[in-house]
């Protein structure tokens, strides 16, 4: 499973797909669900504690894998803000079938507006498409990480994670 990461460090749609963290079955309550991208086993817990619903658990010990309960998981983003190793997304494909939504931990400034054309990039930092700024969100609770939501084409729902820096 770690091949691409041991490799390059990038992880890739391929070693997410089918983990404890990533969802099982597409969603049909309209609502957007995490996608944890944490795959090494490091002793890191905030998603678990900072979930509001119960939805993450590692456990014991603390350096297992993140476990995605889907039912539980109402898509708030609070997993988002608080991984510090910016390793949890989530995914809305409720939005028609050409659009999806993509929401993401953003560190840089300066932070983009909501209704701003942007470059979506995928996991190495790549730009893949042209994507729109649906929301952004920052809260005290979330320690100066925003978290941005993109509409992007649908077939780029596993890609999309980020936006390119607009310097």
């Amino acid at each position: 499973m770690l091949s691409s990461i041991e490799r390059d460090g990038i992880v890739r749609w391929q070693d997410v797909e089918g983990t404890a963290g990533c969802p099982r079955r597409p969603r049909t309550n309209g609502k957007p669900v995490a996608v944890i991208e944490c795959l090494q086993e490091i002793p890191c817990n905030p998603c678990e504690t900072g979930c509001p619903y119960g939805a993450i658990k590692v456990g014991e010990p603390i350096t297992n894998l993140p476990q995605l309960s889907e039912d539980l998981c109402i898509g708030c983003g609070t997993c988002v803000a608080v991984c510090p190793g910016l390793a949890i997304f989530l995914e809305d494909d409720s939005h028609g079938p050409d659009a999806a939504q993509v929401t993401f931990p953003y560190e840089y400034l300066p932070v983009p507006e909501k209704g701003q054309q942007v470059r979506a990039t995928n996991r190495a930092g790549q730009e893949i498409c042209d994507a729109t700024v649906v929301s952004v969100r920052k809260p005290k609770a979330y320690n100066k990480t925003a978290v941005i939501t993109i509409s992007v084409p649908r077939e780029y729902l596993h890609e999309a994670r980020g936006i390119a820096l607009n310097r």
